[in-house]
């Protein structure tokens, strides 16, 4: 399937979909890649590819495109091209549709019906083998969208520390069964930004809400297997999007309103916003997981592998760890951090298992990791409040 759309070089940066008014500029980053794909997806049918294109040209191992007149509003996935050499650590698999790391929204769920698993699962040699069955349909899509939102007057608290009091919260647990929330916002950040929510907030003394997971995160196989579903959120797929499922509004692209809309109301009520993240693990699994994103994107990168390659390094208990000693991967985290801070405004983080994040050498901890550096000395991120679960496995 070829596209028919004039593509021009573009920039390398910003990373992701990046819609400038009149055109979108793409730019993804694999040092891996032979090649990186943009499929569109039909809106009306998210499961149908009308068109597909190549990024034109790569800079320092960053593809990019750019295409006039791709508006916000279009669902989009990437197919990478490159080696599928699990001894290596290599998992590119261009049958297999794949999230862009910085998406800024998403559509859709993963569906594990679909062969979203980059082998074979019945094969003897399991993920020695490449599968070539075509995952788009199963997967969620980006969407590109319109950073514009109307924050009028909307700055940083900046409440000092002595001050603050902090309410951990679910978005759907602390809403959906308060009955001065209207019905249809129940569950939904607009249900969180609604006065009910803040007059109970305000009554309690609370200075700032700790949100738990709202990075957009999957549902795993073994409990979509058992009928269930992931209500925590600690299974991230996405660390730019805000999860659709807590949306109101389910049009493409309609939870970045919302979100930024709860954030303004919160503000105004004297209330920060504090996200609970994980950075130090993906969806994703172990060597036998899905092939969802960053695996297929530049496994060897993104994540810590044993000297061996084909299995991981895992600080977490949950089959994988990002690897943040690697300067591509540090720069993915700040970048989605700051994105946080700088459109969403939010006003902080709390980090799980953020001892992850200090790994470097062969896995050993160093309180002065890369990444805590870039942290510690970057203008944005070095006056938020920044909270640490002090530990891992």
């Amino acid at each position: 399937m070829s596209g028919k759309r004039e593509i021009w070089p573009g920039k390398p940066w910003p990373r992701g979909a990046t819609f400038d008014g009149a055109g979108t500029n793409f730019a993804v980053y694999s040092q891996v890649a032979t090649r990186v794909e943009v499929c569109l997806f039909d809106r009306a049918d998210p499961t149908k590819e009308i068109e597909r294109f190549d990024l034109p040209t790569s800079t320092e191992f960053v593809w990019h495109g750019y295409v006039p007149d791709l508006e916000p509003g279009t669902l989009y996935g990437l197919r990478v091209h490159g080696p599928y050499e699990p001894e290596k650590g290599h998992r590119c698999n261009p049958h297999k549709l794949l999230v862009d790391p910085y998406a800024k929204a998403l559509h859709g769920e993963v569906n594990w019906k679909q062969p979203v698993f980059g082998y074979p699962l019945d094969h003897p040699k399991k993920d020695l083998m490449r599968d070539e069955r075509d995952s788009a349909a199963g997967m969620p899509k980006g969407v590109v969208v319109s950073d514009f939102f109307d924050w009028g007057n909307d700055r940083r608290l900046d409440i000092p520390w002595r001050k603050t009091v902090i309410y951990e919260a679910h978005v759907r647990g602390l809403t959906m069964r308060h009955p001065g929330v209207p019905e249809h916002q129940r569950g939904t950040y607009a249900g969180l930004g609604s006065p009910a929510i803040i007059e109970h907030l305000q009554k309690l003394g609370v200075t700032a809400v700790e949100l738990l997971p709202v990075q957009g995160f999957a549902d795993d196989s073994f409990l979509n297997d058992k009928g269930l579903s992931n209500y925590w959120g600690y299974s991230t797929l996405n660390y730019f999007a805000p999860e659709q499922r807590y949306a109101s509004r389910k049009t493409p692209g309609g939870a970045v309103a919302e979100f930024k809309s709860m954030v303004k109301s919160l503000h105004s009520a004297g209330i920060e916003v504090i996200l609970d993240v994980v950075y130090n693990h993906t969806c994703e699994g172990n060597h036998l997981g899905p092939t969802l994103s960053f695996k297929g994107i530049d496994n060897a990168s993104y994540y810590w592998t044993m000297p061996e390659a084909r299995h991981y390094l895992d600080f977490t208990g949950c089959g994988n760890s990002l690897n943040a000693s690697n300067p591509q991967t540090a720069r993915f985290i700040v970048d989605s951090l700051r994105y946080w801070v700088e459109e969403m405004h939010v006003d902080g983080f709390r980090f799980d298992l953020a001892t992850v994040l200090g790994r470097v050498g062969k896995g050993g901890y160093d309180p002065n990791a890369p990444i805590f550096q870039i942290i510690n000395q970057d203008p944005v991120l070095s006056r938020v409040k920044l909270i640490a679960e002090p530990w891992d496995v």
